[in-house]
């Protein structure tokens, strides 16, 4: 066999190593460890004290009821602990806890608890002091306030204020401030409401966008940085 011929079997040797082992790290990704099997009930002290026996190695599709902390693959129904509920995978029903709620993949429900993290999507409504969301579709009330990483779509409440580091889809509304990148729909705040881009309305007492293409602002100062006129009092808007 020639030179040219064994360079380009060690070539292709080497491409297809490469696309195993990036199918072998994506399927670790998207699956997780192996689960032992389902249950329809998991009761204890706190995973992987209860019954069945096994740290985050059963699904549930039923009830999780552990004093201190949950920990579950799958977790299909109802989910509380004192402290803290985990699910590694699908998590689908409601989760309540005092301490927090942690869903590693998609969530689709109720969340309750002083603290709620969703990794990737969450859909339903979610009822805490403080939350932080990828992507969140729904209704988010928190006591003082969440972060959204990517986009939001529904409604949001808080005590303090609303954080969204990419898109807002509906209405925000909050005690102190609305912090989003992208607003399109209603923004309200009692002192201030800040975006790079104004697709609807800001009411507040300060209202700042960077950039207004469609919509308005009712407050005491109203800005919008590339209006023909920049700062209104009472009401300021798009204008050609």
């Amino acid at each position: 066999m020639s030179i040219k011929k064994i360079l380009a079997v060690c070539a292709a040797m080497a491409v297809v190593g490469a696309f195993a082992d990036e199918a072998e790290t994506e399927s670790e990704i998207d699956y997780g460890p192996k689960s032992y099997g389902w249950t329809c009930v998991a009761l204890g002290v706190a995973t992987p004290v209860q019954l069945p026996w096994g740290l985050n190695k059963w699904d549930v599709f039923g009830l999780d009821l552990n004093l201190g902390y949950s920990d579950a693959p799958r977790m299909y129904g109802w989910q509380f602990a004192l402290g803290a509920n985990t699910a590694r995978k699908d998590f689908g029903g409601l989760a309540t806890a005092i301490g927090f709620n942690y869903s590693a993949k998609d969530a689709y429900g109720l969340d309750l608890a002083l603290f709620n993290l969703n990794s990737l999507e969450f859909y339903g409504l979610g009822v805490d002091a403080f939350s932080k969301n990828n992507a969140f579709y729904g209704v988010s009330a928190d006591l003082l306030g969440n972060f959204t990483e990517k986009e939001f779509v529904g409604f949001e409440v808080a005590g303090l204020a609303n954080v969204n580091n990419g898109d807002m889809y509906g209405v925000q509304a909050a005690i102190v401030a609305n912090l989003t990148r992208r607003v399109h729909g209603l923004s309200v705040a009692c002192i201030y409401n800040q975006t790079d881009l104004l697709w609807g309305c800001q009411i507040g007492l300060v209202n700042m966008a960077f950039k207004c293409d469609h919509g308005f602002q009712i407050g005491l100062i109203n800005v919008i940085m590339d209006n023909q006129v920049p700062f209104l009092p009472i009401v300021n808007g798009y204008f050609n």
